[in-house]
């Protein structure tokens, strides 16, 4: 927990690491954990790069069946950081930043072997007929990912612990499908040229998209901007839902959540103001517009609208 004594040099430099990984490869995420105190913001870091080199070998070149070993190799590694059997003298940077944070918060890391199992869908090339079906690997990719920042975020002392704590996991998990569900929708174009496809094939045949999206232009007669405005009608209700964790979080790890969920609620928008362009290239928010999403959380804004309308929520 925070107030622990400060980490050692070693440790430190493997906190850096990561702390430079997440910078480099993920501005969105960087823009959140900034907002938080420096134990979180490093663990956050350290989770983060774990889970991209996961990300990495999945994305990556390699064959599938060396994918599969290398992430179970992976895995390995996560049995020994749960095990305590990671020193600070190890010369992984990240494995050593995990196995602090580990000690520091309790993280639930078995979240990463979820992690690494949506992972492997991906190396297995599976698709998925029904939003029912997409739920399971946006739970292991995205959802275990907010059970995991919850381990460092915490909950305010209120409501009775073990009842609070698995409203706060379902919260976090369900923000996580928010959020994956807007990657997906940003990324159709190039997980298609990646002989990948995420939507639900029973709504793509709703729409008479099922031929996909490689060439860059929908099929004739295919209603695109209609599948588009269902997949985000379903993102908006997930990310209503669970913005509700934001009143259960500390001021600051409340800001960090508000900050990145804000940013992709407006990617959300911006994409359903202009669906095609998807398939144009990857939409983006310019950096004032994420300052503005980071200082409204900051000021708690959107923790205050969310408590307000909760408390008006019938029983």
């Amino acid at each position: 927990m925070e107030g622990q004594s400060q980490p050692s040099a070693p440790v430190q430099a493997a906190y850096s690491y990561c702390e430079a990984v997440t910078g480099q490869q993920a501005r969105n995420f960087a823009y959140g954990i900034r907002l938080l105190p420096t134990e979180k913001r490093q663990a956050m870091s350290a989770l983060y790069a774990f889970s991209r080199r996961v990300d990495d070998i999945g994305d990556g070149p390699l064959p599938p069946a060396e994918k599969q070993e290398r992430l179970e190799a992976t895995r390995a590694l996560l049995g020994r950081i749960r095990a305590g059997r990671v020193h600070e003298d190890d010369t992984d940077p990240v494995a050593v930043a995990l196995a602090d944070a580990a000690r520091r918060f309790p993280i639930p890391l078995g979240g990463l072997d979820e992690l690494i199992d949506g992972v492997l869908m991906d190396v297995h090339g599976r698709t998925y007929e029904t939003w029912d079906d997409l739920k399971v690997y946006c739970r292991c990719v995205a959802g275990a990912i907010g059970r995991l920042s919850l381990g460092v975020f915490g909950t305010q002392p209120g409501a009775p612990g073990t009842e609070r704590a698995a409203k706060a996991a379902e919260y976090a998990d369900t923000l996580g499908l928010a959020l994956q569900l807007t990657n997906i929708l940003r990324d159709v174009r190039e997980d298609a040229l990646g002989g990948r496809t995420y939507l639900p094939a029973e709504d793509l045949a709703k729409f008479g998209c099922s031929d996909g999206f490689a060439a860059g232009t929908p099929s004739p007669g295919a209603d695109f901007a209609g599948l588009v405005h269902f997949e985000v009608r379903r993102a908006r209700a997930l990310f209503a839902e669970g913005y509700r964790l934001l009143p259960m979080l500390d001021r600051r790890s409340g800001a960090c959540v508000a900050a990145m969920a804000g940013i992709y609620r407006r990617l959300l928008d911006r994409i359903a103001r202009d669906p095609a362009a998807v398939l144009r290239g990857r939409v983006s928010l310019p950096g004032h517009e994420k300052a503005y999403v980071a200082v409204r959380g900051l000021s708690g804004l959107d923790a205050r609208h969310v408590s307000r309308r909760t408390v008006r929520r019938p029983a």
